[in-house]
């Protein structure tokens, strides 16, 4: 059909406006900063093997990794290994703690905001009766295996990231309340969140998140939801892990937690499986505590929610 002159004028107008206005939202998109990729898949294999190091060590070093014996120096020092050859600025930060030299790993990923830390930790050390591996080498794993997923993603998050492996946790919280006690008030004010991540791998596992901080709690439980997990308030292990000295110094805490030494109930088997009548983990401070000792699923589910947290908060 040909156009009459007004109508091809019109219709000219017509195009002009539209081709302005998408113009402005291309540039509007082109302006725009890109949102960070998802968190990706951590892989439970490379979970495992960490764990797999960290037995190899206790085993190598009188069946433990206790503060102040030899088995935990040699784990920090093959975590740091790792996060030095991943392109990680690591620290190794000493005290003392019931009269043995403790170490604490803090390792940050260059770049994002320095005002606005967020922190991924868990304590390195097991007791002296056991190789710690759920207590607490599935929480050290997970964080280690999300840092390095963070290089391996070349992830450059608004904010500064920041992991940490704390030592002499068993004997009081002393490494995480070492660093707190030394850190200037600018510097606490600067970090938005602290997740600490402690026995995420237990047998006959829960799904506990800790309720300090709104935000944060809501995170993980979003995670679990899609996974059309339920999950339930941590209290067995509250204040009694290394959140506890960044929650005193006013720090926004969170974190995830699969069960000790509580018996699981009837309702919570029913809604998780697993065995009512028993401990969430019969090898809490054992000499059991072995890699033998882990619910890959627990495992898997959770080391992917410390992942999930630590892009989402980051962002």
């Amino acid at each position: 059909m040909k156009l009459s002159v007004s109508a091809r004028a019109v219709a000219a107008g017509a195009v002009a406006t539209a081709m302005l206005l998408t113009g402005g939202a291309v540039a509007d998109a082109a302006s725009a900063p890109p949102r960070p990729a998802a968190a990706p898949d951590i892989p439970l294999a490379g979970v495992r093997a960490h764990l797999s190091q960290l037995q190899s060590i206790a085993t190598a070093n009188g069946g433990n990794r206790a503060h102040g014996r030899p088995g935990y120096k040699a784990s920090l020092d093959h975590i740091k290994a790792k996060l030095d050859a991943a392109g990680y600025t690591t620290t190794v930060q000493q005290f003392t703690a019931s009269g043995r030299t403790g170490y604490n790993l803090i390792a940050d990923w260059p770049g994002g905001d320095a005002n606005r830390v967020v922190m991924a930790g868990s304590h390195l050390d097991s007791v002296s009766s056991g190789p710690g591996i759920n207590d607490n080498g599935s929480g050290s794993a997970a964080v280690l295996e999300t840092a390095l997923a963070v290089s391996r993603a070349q992830y450059k998050p608004a904010k500064h990231l920041r992991f940490a492996w704390w030592g002499a946790e068993e004997v009081g919280l002393a490494g995480s309340r070492h660093y707190v006690n030394r850190l200037a008030t600018g510097d606490r004010s600067r970090i938005s969140a602290y997740l600490n991540f402690d026995m995420i791998g237990s047998p006959n596992p829960g799904y506990f998140v800790y309720d300090d901080d709104p935000a944060i709690e809501k995170t993980f439980k979003e995670y679990f939801t899609g996974l059309g997990v339920p999950t339930e308030i941590e209290t067995e292990g509250d204040g009694r892990s290394d959140h506890a000295p960044f929650k005193s110094a006013g720090v926004p805490v969170g974190g995830l937690f699969t069960g000790a030494s509580r018996t699981k109930t009837a309702a919570q088997a029913a809604k998780w499986g697993g065995t009512a009548g028993r401990a969430f983990d019969r090898c809490y401070h054992s000499s059991c505590d072995t890699t033998a000792n882990i619910d890959d699923t627990a495992l898997d589910r959770n080391s992917d929610a410390v992942a999930h947290a630590v892009w989402e908060l980051s962002r």
